[in-house]
């Protein structure tokens, strides 16, 4: 069966765009890369042949050369170079060290973490912090710029990426220009706001910090949330 003869949903390069990259088995993933099979093929066909060719599947064929991929029939100049180009990229970016993530105890490191970048900025920068189940923050955003009383701070917004990133919980972290890190009644309005929605998607917000100019106020510790 050729690629073209699939249903739609089970084209590879149409289920990664719709249910993500892991969704797709390595014999998709290499038939992506692929793009297209043989006469008699189909690039899965193709790309799951290559991978029953050794018992160590995809390690196999990283290890192999251009010139023995080309052995395969259906493998071009191209398509090998591409392939061993996407293993290549593979291989350099499991052999990074692992990037130690900032773990989040209490307000403190927050404030720490965000003290000076935030303290002598002359307008609003609304953050939020997404967080996983160990503490760690796997992400940080900036939600709006301005006023956050006026900002679009809509729930939608702020948890899209929390949800796509499957975050145990998010904090949020916003600065005040004057100096003066007292919440104001909008803070509280907008943070209570989000603090709904965080409870009816599953993602708690465990704080919200406003940076003053040397101080900060942390509504969990003033016990507002």
């Amino acid at each position: 069966m050729k690629m073209n003869d699939l249903p739609v949903w089970e084209k590879p390069r149409e289920k990664l765009m719709r249910e993500g990259a892991k969704a797709l088995s390595t014999a998709e993933i290499i038939a992506v890369i692929l793009r297209t099979g043989t006469r008699e093929k189909s690039a899965i066909e193709l790309a799951t042949e290559m991978l029953s060719m050794d018992r160590r599947g995809l390690r196999y064929l990283a290890e192999c050369s251009p010139e023995e991929l080309k052995r395969i029939n259906g493998m071009g100049d191209a398509k090998a170079c591409e392939l061993l180009a996407a293993l290549e990229l593979g291989k350099r970016l499991a052999a990074r060290p692992h990037e130690e993530r900032k773990i989040i105890r209490c307000s403190d490191d927050i404030a720490s973490i965000f003290m000076e970048r935030l303290r002598y900025e002359k307008k609003e920068h609304f953050r939020c912090l997404l967080i996983n189940s160990r503490g760690e923050i796997i992400e940080e955003s900036e939600i709006s710029v301005g006023d956050l009383a006026s900002s679009p701070s809509h729930p939608r917004e702020v948890f899209i990426n929390a949800i796509k990133r499957s975050a145990g919980s998010v904090a949020f972290v916003h600065n005040h220009p004057s100096g003066d890190p007292e919440p104001s009644p909008a803070d509280i309005e907008s943070t209570m706001r989000l603090v709904e929605a965080g409870k009816l998607l599953g993602i708690p917000v465990i704080d919200h910090v406003i940076i003053g100019d040397g101080a900060y106020v942390s509504m969990k510790g003033r016990g507002i949330l």
